[in-house]
């Protein structure tokens, strides 16, 4: 099975269209995977739904298709950095289903292992819990929240081989392992495909299995907030 595709553009081909959910792994702009959205921007796809832990800034992640117009519905758990995102969404133009942020993830990895549902305490009492099912267990009260089962999953790795075992960078690794596993098709893009025999088995973060179509390619790895101070005289 061929797994290595040429560029983004050629690795979306045949997956992407309208109105599909999609995983994308990142937080913040660290670990996102750039070359994959641009390709998506660019692929016109609309009415989308993004799920992911935030939804990058204006110019950049998911913030440019939110430019575009493309995506209809977030499902974040922060959306802070974001004006145009903000915007949309005070204006109606644009749908968020808010979750904490251990929830999300947990969504994500319940779908990627065929879990439909699971119960938790997180949002209980609050606009979270509003509209879903609660339950007792022990004296304590939970909430139900449904697996994330997305029609594409993008995430962003530091090291591929041929097969789609994936090696990630530190805290570039965040939401991209649960992100990858929720998804029907999984699309890697990666800064270095290495021979395959070549990574250690103990140290690959997702196993070959869960990814269909990689790529290689340059990033920009922005920083998502600088913070300087001014150099002290001597």
């Amino acid at each position: 099975m061929k797994k290595v595709y040429a560029n983004a553009t050629e690795a979306l081909d045949g997956v992407i269209s309208d109105g599909m959910m999609i995983a994308a792994g990142g937080f913040g702009l660290c670990g996102i995977p750039e070359l994959l959205l641009e390709a998506i921007k660019d692929s016109g796809a609309q009415n989308l739904t993004f799920a992911s832990n935030n939804a990058g800034v204006d110019d950049f992640g998911i913030g440019i298709l939110l430019q575009t117009k493309q995506v209809k519905k977030m499902i974040s758990s922060y959306v802070g950095e974001n004006a145009e995102f903000m915007r949309q969404y005070l204006s109606g133009e644009l749908e968020l289903e808010f979750n904490p942020q251990g929830t999300l993830a947990e969504r994500m990895r319940a779908g990627g292992a065929g879990i439909p549902g699971f119960y938790t305490k997180t949002g209980v009492g609050t606009v979270i819990a509003e509209g879903k099912e609660h339950k007792d267990f022990n004296g304590e009260t939970y909430i139900l929240e449904e697996g994330i089962f997305a029609d594409l999953a993008i995430v962003k790795a530091w090291k591929a081989d041929d097969t789609g075992n994936l090696i990630f960078r530190k805290t570039a690794r965040n939401f991209n392992v649960p992100a990858a596993t929720c998804g029907t098709i999984c699309i890697a893009e990666v800064e270095e495909i290495v021979p395959r025999g070549s990574l250690d088995p103990d140290a690959i973060h997702l196993p070959g299995i869960y990814v269909h179509r990689i790529i290689q390619g340059e990033h920009e790895k922005r920083i998502e907030q600088r913070t300087t101070r001014k150099k002290e005289e001597a």
